[in-house]
């Protein structure tokens, strides 16, 4: 779709949400008498991304720092996939990867800031050939961070303002969803991208953060947090040997505990921002009448480092950037409190699932696979051995059930970690004689892999020259 949706438009959409919530009521309470029609239906999708979102930072999912109500409830009506992992833990390659099921390599954004090759298409100019009404809003960042046009959708406008701050973006974001799911009067199935940035914010607080001394309880911003921060993680201080482009990486800015623990503080008050806004836009999926015919998706780009190897942000392999939650939920039709632990999911498979519901082939190009039969627990289902992702442009990760193994171009340091006996990546076993044999296999597993994707010319960055702007900020 090409027409642009205005806000004033949106505003007298949402007048009709009263008697739009009503009438989907009524046709679900139909659809659940007829389950031979409604299995002919085609679904409606809602799929939220957020950015910067480590899986355990959920509280459903263990996390101790942050309350997430809203996505707690998701887990608990859906199912979650614990061993999902992002294809490249930056932004713009992840969610390349998340729009075409192609890994960054395929669809030309190794880095951030470009373009999707025009060969590689998207969800919404795929689903939109299918008769899928095609809606985004909020971040994009291929390449505009808040563009207005994105081919195959249409762009609902969320204002105007500091674009790439989540604690002012998400809330207009998340209005403007709420606004759509309440006030939609189509009969086309939908897809809705719901794009959030938090907690992405946290990379501008970790820039401010002072250099030239401790950070004393009397110097925390408020003194009557001194004693009450969040648990540094066990692995703050380990550095296993690395590449040379991990060990470039390293993050000295921080020279007390405290600033860390206090920037696991503002991480999760920021998760706690993010819930608030996806409880928003599910509470308008449920008022609307439409839950029943939607299958919600949330999942984030990549993650951060939250302390773990010393490390904030990306850009690396450990399991704080590559783990990403992978949630999908649909009343009655996807199997309710699932954790699975078990089958190696990427971002890549949000396509090819999104395809299988809808009834029609996923494009050509893409590589990733349904999670629906797991979704709806089909038994004992043929699955892959191993997942891969891209880091750094030249890095590469293999990761089977019980290994991760990490190879950079050019560089003899490798990295093998035992994940079930070593889930903190502390001991780097490349150089131990005894996991030869596993080594060797994990290199053919990367030679196999690789022989397997269809590269294309990287496409042309279009970020904006850093002009009056911080020199980090071009990590974002």
């Amino acid at each position: 779709m090409s027409e642009r949706i205005t806000r004033r438009k949106l505003l007298q959409a949402g007048a009709a949400a009263a008697a739009a919530a009503v009438g989907g009521r009524a046709l679900a309470a139909a659809a659940a008498t007829a389950p031979t029609r409604a299995a002919r239906v085609k679904p409606n999708f809602l799929f939220i991304i957020c950015d910067q979102l480590g899986l355990d930072a959920i509280a459903a999912h263990g996390g101790k720092d942050a309350a997430t109500p809203n996505l707690d409830r998701l887990v608990a009506r859906g199912t979650t996939f614990i061993q999902s992992h992002s294809t490249n833990p930056v932004c713009s390659p992840a969610r390349s990867s998340l729009m075409t099921g192609c890994m960054p390599v395929e669809t030309g954004v190794i880095s951030n800031g470009r373009p999707i090759h025009p060969s590689r298409l998207n969800m919404g100019q795929w689903l939109g050939r299918h008769g899928y009404e095609t809606v985004y809003c909020g971040k994009w960042h291929l390449p505009g961070a808040y563009s207005t046009k994105m081919p195959g959708f249409t762009v609902l406008p969320a204002g105007r303002g500091a674009r790439e701050q989540g604690d002012l973006i998400d809330a207009a974001v998340s209005r403007t969803c709420e606004a759509y799911l309440r006030g939609r009067s189509g009969e086309k199935p939908f897809l809705l991208v719901t794009s959030l940035l938090q907690p992405h914010d946290i990379c501008y607080w970790g820039q401010a953060m002072p250099k030239d001394r401790d950070f004393v309880p009397e110097a925390l911003p408020f003194s009557q947090l001194a004693g009450r921060l969040p648990e540094l993680p066990p692995n703050h201080k380990v550095r296993p040997k690395a590449p040379a482009a991990l060990e470039r990486a390293k993050f000295t800015r921080f020279v007390s505990d405290e600033q860390w623990q206090y920037y696991l503080y503002v991480y999760s008050r920021q998760v706690e921002m993010l819930d608030s806004y996806v409880g928003r836009v599910l509470d308008a999926l449920e008022a609307s009448g439409r839950a029943a015919g939607t299958i919600v998706v949330f999942t984030s780009d990549h993650g951060d480092g939250r302390g773990r190897h010393t490390h904030v942000s990306k850009w690396y392999p450990y399991e704080e950037a590559v783990k990403v939650p992978m949630i999908v939920s649909c009343p009655g039709r996807i199997a309710e409190g699932l954790r699975d632990a078990s089958h190696l999911v990427s971002g890549l498979d949000v396509m090819s699932t999104f395809c299988d519901y809808a009834g029609v082939d996923s494009p050509p190009q893409a590589r990733g696979r349904s999670l629906r039969p797991l979704l709806e627990k089909k038994g004992n289902v043929p699955w892959r051995e191993f997942v891969g992702s891209e880091f750094r442009i030249g890095g590469r990760v293999i990761r089977t059930g019980q290994y991760k193994y990490v190879h950079y171009k050019g560089d003899p340091v490798e990295q093998l970690f035992d994940m079930k006996a070593d889930p903190w990546e502390t001991k780097n076993l490349y150089d131990d004689s005894s996991f030869t044999g596993v080594l060797t296999d994990h290199r053919r597993l990367l030679k196999e892999w690789q022989s397997q994707l269809e590269p294309v010319a990287p496409t042309g960055s279009k970020r904006p020259k850093a002009r009056g702007r911080r020199k980090e900020t071009k990590s974002k």
